[in-house]
């Protein structure tokens, strides 16, 4: 088999395979076994019609078409294990000349990841967040925590930021009732964020009994995007009561015996919130500063697919929230086409990273051991709230393992970048990953006090055995 390679542009090339008409022979095999089947021969058991018998049945030509097709995905492969190429799409393939008993040439037409080095990371500065856990933060959680167990108590007075009513609600279009719309008994807190555009002005100063129409825009519903006249009627007004942080409160919603207990478990928690975060921005903003440390050429198809997937997903979120996509850009203040330029962005972003850390993988000659795989699909069950045998299960039916291998490839990749960037925090500090990462599974500031007193011995003795 010969090939030769033609590259159309930095991201596409044309392969043209000229391929003896001797290699076609087990495939030529098999296709007269197969056809033999087929056809029913005056004095011959099905399956056993001889080839010049079938060549007449069926014709040359279409034995030949279905040796063709059979061998046509194995030549294609070897052809691209040969010239080392990396595909990302299915190829167009064109078969160009077949002459019976002498040669087959096709030719296929296949984006390719380009050729490129990845740009040097040792010591590449890259900045993340102080973690720093302040007073503030701590008092915040403890308030969060105190309002899951708050009260709620009746008032006889008009609503107000903050309260928790009961309403309410009528809507109109044009005059004639939207029911999916309508609601009665609905309790939100007053302020709160996600309610119905122009509830909260609405709501606030009416008392119970007293009722209010205004103008919304539905965010969802068979009327989704159209304006409504919206009537809200509170039925209940309640302030929330939270109880005091103290030694009692500290028993009824932890384990600990006294709020300081509390106060310092919360600390903890935040401080290795925190040190997550550091770890989680070392490694986005690790791949941005190689991101744009060098120029790759990106195939559209690519791109396009990856944008396919983000708008699919962004789709599936929004149903499930029961938004539709007009609102939810109202919510977050963009237009259609802004968002999309944004989107499409951030698809470019996200394939140009995957080709450096494939490239890096391939460069450090990295592999995935089964266990690297078996804790990728318990971790990622755990984030779906999916037993991990199942998500095995579903990822081996769907042939999903081989873009499993991928993912966990590119996580090892980037772990070994920012393992030799230059991590700086905000405030000018510079980290360690080895020691955030101990810090966060838990390990105990003595044990590093200890490794460090070690280190320390050993560097002692290397100088006193060196003089």
């Amino acid at each position: 088999m010969k090939t030769a390679v033609e590259e159309l542009t930095p991201t596409r090339v044309k392969l043209t395979i000229e391929v003896p008409f001797e290699e076609l022979k087990p495939s030529l095999d098999k296709a007269y076994k197969e056809l033999a089947k087929q056809v029913r021969l005056k004095g011959f058991r099905p399956g056993k019609a001889p080839a010049a018998l079938i060549d007449q049945y069926v014709g040359r030509g279409a034995v030949l078409q279905e040796a063709v097709n059979d061998a046509l995905p194995g030549l294609y492969g070897a052809a691209i294990e040969e010239q080392e190429l990396f595909v990302l799409s299915q190829p167009e393939v064109e078969v160009t000349r077949l002459d019976d008993g002498k040669e087959l040439e096709f030719t296929a037409e296949v984006d390719i990841r380009p050729s490129f080095e990845v740009p040097e990371y040792d010591g590449l500065p890259v900045t993340v967040d102080e973690a720093v856990v302040t007073d503030e933060e701590i008092a915040q959680t403890l308030d969060n925590l105190r309002d899951r167990f708050a009260t709620l108590t009746v008032v006889e007075r008009a609503a107000a930021e903050k309260d928790t009513v009961t309403i309410d609600l009528a809507v109109q279009i044009d005059g004639t009732d939207v029911e999916d719309a309508a609601t009665k008994g609905f309790t939100y807190e007053v302020g709160s964020e996600g309610a119905v555009e122009g509830l909260n002005d609405a709501v606030t100063g009416l008392s119970v009994g007293e009722s209010k129409t205004f103008k919304s825009t539905l965010p969802a519903g068979e009327r989704a995007g159209e304006e409504a006249d919206v009537t809200v009627t509170v039925q209940a007004v309640k302030v929330k009561e939270l109880p005091e942080a103290d030694d009692e409160f500290a028993q009824l919603a932890s384990e600990f015996d006294t709020v300081e207990e509390l106060r310092e478990d919360v600390r903890k928690r935040l401080d290795r919130q925190k040190k997550l975060n550091q770890l989680s921005q070392a490694r986005d903003n690790a791949l941005e500063a190689l991101l744009e440390k060098v120029e790759i050429p990106l195939p559209d198809s690519v791109v396009e697919t990856e944008l396919k997937r983000r708008n699919e997903q962004l789709d599936q979120q929004l149903t499930y929230s029961g938004l539709t996509r007009e609102s939810y850009l109202a919510e977050e203040g963009k237009t259609a086409e802004e968002f999309e330029a944004e989107l499409a962005d951030a698809a470019g972003k996200a394939v140009k990273g995957g080709f450096i850390l494939d490239q890096l993988a391939l460069d450090e000659e990295l592999g995935v051991e089964n266990e690297e795989l078996s804790e990728y699909v318990v971790s990622q069950a755990m984030q779906m709230g999916l037993p991990p045998q199942q998500l095995a299960q579903f990822l081996t039916e769907n042939n999903q393992i081989p873009a499993l291998v991928a993912e966990v490839l590119r996580s090892k990749a980037l772990n070994l970048v920012v393992e030799h960037v230059k991590i700086t925090d905000s405030a000018g500090n510079e980290l360690d990953v080895e020691r955030l990462r101990r810090q966060i599974d838990g390990e105990s500031e003595q044990a590093e006090d200890a490794e460090g007193a070690d280190d320390e011995a050993a560097e002692k003795k290397e100088e006193s055995a060196a003089e």
